[in-house]
């Protein structure tokens, strides 16, 4: 792991020549834990995403398709931390192969996950603000062409920061090229934060806002619980990230020693420990915010609880539990002639 996401590179003893050993204590203490409270719970929600989408049964729309890969992104980032958790304490006791893939897992990830949350919000925007005009367009079959794209852009932003990943001893950690150990980590940091946050925080920001305008305009009673759920959607990528993003950036700072001094680095070290674990748990609120939230999902949930109950019961009483799934997680038939309802339909769909 580098330096920007990584706890080890965040105590490099040679670039902040003070002592460190309470921060090294403190972090193997608390990051085992919180990582691993993490990777239960970020766990549990994706898997539950991922099979509700897969065993649906049905075509799938185009939505249900970013869904499925926002879980899949969150469940390689989350399978990472408890190895990052048991190194903290341990070390890395694991081989050189290992410390790549993990990190590779951790990187691709989390460029990923950053990336299918954007496409989901352009989707949204797409189909509410635009929906006549791309309602037609939306088929499964760009949904997958997109999904490509987006792994491959996700893997080669992540490359920068898992391709010089080494087991040394006792470490998985970075090793730079000589001609490369100031200008690589300052470009792996300004990646993740432009890449990884203020571009999607950027259209995120400019897609929800044009839906809320949108949303104004109809006349549907529902338009404020979904205006509201907007609102949480990007309050809640806000807060969870930004203080994460911030340490980053002030980690890189610190490479050009604007900031110097024991108690600075001391503080920024602790910042780092707080605010990952704060980003991390992201990852287990995208199901709630992504996937639940919509009624066709939870329509869908509910009918495969039911249907697994019905399985589990071979003594007849559980009979009543059969029902008809929707056809998509996500779908919603247009009127033909509305565009309002167009609208309308597709907010209470992706909302």
């Amino acid at each position: 792991m580098d330096e920007e996401m990584t706890t080890e590179f965040a105590y490099d003893e040679s670039a902040v020549p003070c002592d460190q050993t309470d921060i090294y204590s403190f972090g193997k203490v608390y990051v085992p834990i919180l990582y691993s409270l993490v990777f239960i719970i970020g766990l549990a929600g994706n898997l539950l995403v991922f099979f509700t989408i897969v065993k649906s049964g049905h075509q799938k729309s185009i939505t249900d398709i970013f869904l499925l890969n926002l879980a899949i992104s969150d469940l390689l980032f989350v399978i990472s931390l408890p190895f990052w958790g048991y190194y903290t304490v341990h070390g890395w006791t694991l081989g050189n192969l290992s410390c790549s893939i993990v990190s590779s897992f951790y990187y691709i990830g989390f460029f990923g996950g950053m990336f299918f949350i954007t496409i989901i919000s352009i989707d949204r925007y797409l189909a509410i603000v635009h929906a006549t005009i791309f309602l037609k367009g939306r088929k499964a079959r760009y949904g997958f062409l997109t999904s490509l794209i987006i792994w491959v852009l996700a893997i080669l932003c992540a490359a920068p920061h898992f391709v010089f990943i080494q087991k040394l001893e006792h470490t998985c950690t970075t090793q730079y090229p000589k001609n490369l150990e100031e200008s690589w980590p300052i470009f792996c940091n300004l990646e993740i934060n432009i890449a990884g946050f203020l571009l999607p925080m950027g259209i995120m920001s400019i897609c929800y806002l044009q839906i809320i305008k949108t949303l104004f305009t109809c006349k549907n009673r529902r338009k404020i619980r979904a205006i509201r759920l907007i609102l949480q959607v990007v309050l809640v990528f806000f807060l969870f990230w930004t203080p994460y993003q911030v340490s980053i950036f002030l980690q890189t700072l610190q490479i050009f020693n604007v900031f110097e001094g024991c108690n600075t680095s001391r503080l920024l070290n602790y910042t780092m420990h707080a605010t990952e674990t704060l980003a991390f748990s992201h990852c287990c609120l995208n199901p709630i915010i992504y996937a639940f939230a919509g009624e066709k999902f939870r329509k869908y949930l509910h009918h495969l609880v039911l249907k697994i109950l019905s399985f589990i019961c071979f003594c007849g009483p559980c009979s009543h539990y059969h029902g008809r799934a929707p056809s998509s997680l996500t779908e919603n038939a247009p009127t033909s002639n509305q565009t309002q309802n167009t609208s309308e339909q597709e907010a209470s769909a992706f909302l």
